[in-house]
């Protein structure tokens, strides 16, 4: 006998622990299926983000900053300390229970809107007339049948050609957050966020890091200017950082991994480390879905096909985040689930792609929302740029961070926003002024009249939008 919902969720990660609960908030019987386990084998909702992505990491960032502050700032402030050393193990731990105050603060959330949620993994078994049943594989199996289903199922690490993850010597993110001690020699390939922050992490407490990169350029996503700014920053840091290689054959063995590459110049090279990150971009999970079973389609790429509002080819099937095209983002996901939940509800559910921000967490930070100068340009588009230094910054100087600067780029005639792009320190937290202003379509001078708090670093993002009409007051 199936248990009946009206919706049901396969995965628990930002996506669909978020559409569960805006469901559920509508007035809908939800149930969130999702089979992460934590050490213990208990349930760890949270998905990628929350197990081995954007929460671990910025844990580990911030105790590796710490440690770094401690060795090499603190004297700057007239604070003493010698002999400082790093616990990598309470540090890990530390890591561990943060995760686990996340996966229970879900499991809560789920209590607190009656959300039933099954642990285990969830699969299509067949259309049946008002919707779909859907198996749970748990320590019990059961069935499941709802009108509406939501497929937030993530996205994995992908892989090197002929380099599996052993998560001993070749590491994806997972085996990078669960690292017990301190490599002497770390490589990584990619120089995406993932291997930027792992690397960071890593080189704060004492690892040699060497980043492989295949693309000519440094963090092509990014805004030239801010990508330059932020390479020099990494460089001055002592990360190495090798643009336009080609990886040749990866070896794994007792004492490391060799790896063979050849740089931009076509010169033969030989990289011999402790540990090996690859940080080469996810691909979209299906995995035990049985998406054959029920003819759900899926592209090119192994994502599931959807519409502009996230509707697969299957009648009452949804699919958001990382399973679908658009960025990878836990953030975007969320987004995608709210306005999935609030679509079935007969409602209009809004994401605007225009306007999703970006964050890499390393330090300096950086992070961007909008259109770049080199898309601009490739677009057509007439626009003015206008730039502000941390260095000019009174709160900058205090905290005695000056590195980076915040990008305006507005359109040439109407001064409408067309990005913003920081690199330096909170980057992460002074983005979404802008996500806000391009929202609601602002014009830099729409920025440059506002007040902003004296001393702080968003006066900064004054100054940049101040500096689009070139009449900067403080640079």
């Amino acid at each position: 006998m199936s248990k009946q919902f009206d919706v049901i969720v396969i995965g628990g990660g930002p996506g669909g622990y978020i559409a569960a609960i805006r469901a559920a908030q509508l007035g809908f019987q939800v149930a969130c299926i999702d089979e992460w386990k934590n050490r213990k084998g208990g349930a760890a909702p949270g998905g990628t983000c929350t197990n081995v992505g954007c929460i671990p990491s910025k844990a580990l960032l911030q105790s590796s900053e710490h440690f770094e502050h401690a060795n090499h700032h603190f004297a700057e402030h007239g604070i003493s300390a010698t002999n400082v050393k790093m616990d990598v193990a309470k540090m890990v731990a530390r890591k561990d229970a943060v995760v686990k105050q996340n996966n229970d603060g879900i499991l809560y959330l789920f209590k607190k809107n009656k959300v039933a949620f099954f642990h285990g993994r969830g699969s299509f078994v067949k259309a049946v007339d008002g919707g779909y049943e859907i198996k749970v594989s748990g320590a019990a199996d059961e069935i499941l049948m709802a009108g509406q289903v939501i497929i937030a199922t993530g996205s994995n690490a992908r892989a090197l050609p002929g380099a599996d993850f052993d998560e001993e010597n070749i590491l994806s993110n997972d085996g990078a957050l669960r690292l017990g001690t301190v490599p002497k020699k770390l490589g990584l390939i990619g120089s995406g966020v993932i291997g930027l922050e792992m690397g960071s992490v890593w080189r704060r407490l004492g690892a040699e890091v060497t980043v492989l990169e295949a693309l000519p350029t440094f963090l092509g996503a990014v805004d030239e200017q801010i990508a330059r700014e932020a390479k020099k920053a990494f460089d001055k840091q002592g990360l190495k950082i090798e643009l336009g290689v080609k990886v040749g054959e990866i070896k794994s063995g007792k004492k490391g991994v060799s790896v063979a590459w050849t740089n931009s110049k076509g010169e033969a090279q030989t990289l011999d480390v402790d540990k090996l990150i690859v940080s080469i971009g996810r691909v979209p999970n299906t995995t035990g879905l049985n998406v054959e079973g029920v003819g759900l389609q899926l592209d090119e790429r192994g994502a599931i096909v959807v519409d502009a509002d996230c509707r697969t080819n299957l009648p009452g099937v949804w699919a958001v985040g990382d399973v679908v095209r658009g960025p990878m983002l836990a953030h975007k996901a969320e987004e995608e689930g709210v306005a999935v939940a609030e679509r079935i509800a007969g409602q209009h559910g809004h994401v605007n792609f225009n306007t999703i921000p970006w964050v890499i967490y390393t330090s300096p930070e950086i992070a961007w929302v909008g259109r770049t100068e080199q898309q601009l340009k490739a677009d057509g588009v007439s626009y003015k740029a206008g730039t502000f230094p941390f260095l000019a910054n009174g709160r900058a100087r205090a905290l005695g961070d000056t590195t980076g600067m915040v990008k305006f780029l507005a359109d040439a005639a109407t001064d409408e926003i067309l990005g913003v792009h920081i690199v330096g320190p909170m980057a992460s937290e002074l983005i979404s002024e802008a996500v806000v202003a391009m929202e609601f379509r602002a014009s830099a001078e729409d920025i440059a009249r506002i007040c902003h708090a004296h001393p702080s670093l968003s006066e900064a993002t004054k100054e940049a939008a101040l500096a689009v009409d070139k009449r900067t007051l403080n640079f």
